[in-house]
């Protein structure tokens, strides 16, 4: 492939844009349910007096929530100005959705079935990117800007 074919973001590569723009719209919805929770009076006092634990869990989950949608975000702007960074950074990204699916695999209250659909979608997207991030020559050829 020549230089020119690189320059556009195209191919393979269409696929971790879209799990990326996925998992953004995922949390940007968790974090519509969360302020939505914050707002509505039943579900505030019902943060309020409960038990501190089950708080502490439910602000530990806000935060988490968005902190990824940040991360999410500015991978895709890496990604659409073609980083170097990227490729690298992205490799991070599937590590943490892996772990964190593994923690809410773990510790949520959800039938096992809802579970392992949960735990599954990025098991599967990081034993297909991976190996695709690092080997590829179109990922070596596409993000090459500092």
């Amino acid at each position: 492939m020549s230089q020119a074919e690189y320059s556009r973001i195209g191919g393979w590569l269409l696929a971790p844009m879209a799990y990326l723009i996925v998992t953004l719209l995922s949390a940007s919805l968790m974090l519509l349910l969360y302020a939505m929770a914050i707002f509505m009076p039943e579900s505030r006092e019902y943060l309020l007096t409960n038990a501190q634990a089950f708080t502490l869990q439910w602000y530990f989950s806000v935060l988490t929530t968005l902190a990824m949608w940040c991360f999410t975000l500015w991978l895709l702007w890496l990604f659409c100005h073609r980083s170097q960074r990227f490729p690298k950074l992205f490799l991070a990204w599937l590590l943490v959705t892996v772990l964190l699916a593994i923690k809410a695999f773990m510790f949520a209250p959800v039938p096992d079935e809802i579970a392992v659909r949960s735990l599954g979608w990025p098991l599967l997207m990081a034993t297909l990117l991976v190996p695709y991030m690092k080997r590829s020559q179109r990922v070596k050829g596409t993000f090459t800007e500092r």
